[in-house]
């Protein structure tokens, strides 16, 4: 299983040539997910009808899973303890949460908005050109 953060996906969507071979090289068995949260910060991110109906489009192929209502209380605990001295944002802590309620790492560039989520595993896919 394979758990993409928004930032992995903006690349996928816009076809960024470094996401789209390694997205090709994943094996096809391979299953793809998605927080729920995922989709509501990229559903946020369109500016026009057109541009949400091709985003839903283009994530009907990834798996969508929510938390739980009790790793949902987890969350607002890391919220509530990390809210104010590392910045925690509120889709971050719950995205994160996910990937520690999946037990797999979340595939991100974005390490510094998870790193104080306490046992999330991190994973940069492929390498960004400078």
């Amino acid at each position: 299983m394979i758990l993409l953060d928004t930032d992995v996906l903006i690349d996928l969507l816009r076809k960024y040539p470094p996401a789209a071979a390694w997205f090709n090289a994943l094996n096809e068995d391979e299953e793809l997910v998605v927080s729920g949260y995922v989709v509501m910060e990229l559903i946020q991110g369109c500016r026009n009808k057109a541009e949400q109906e091709r985003v839903k489009r283009e994530l009907g192929v990834y798996g969508v899973i929510w938390l739980s209502p009790t790793d949902c209380d987890k969350a607002l605990e890391v919220f509530a303890a990390y809210r104010l001295s590392h910045n925690a944002g509120l889709l971050d802590v719950l995205i994160g949460q996910s990937a520690v309620f999946l037990g797999e790492p979340l595939h991100t560039f974005n390490q510094r908005h998870y790193s104080f989520i306490p046992g999330i595993q991190t994973v940069q896919p492929y390498m960004k050109s400078t």
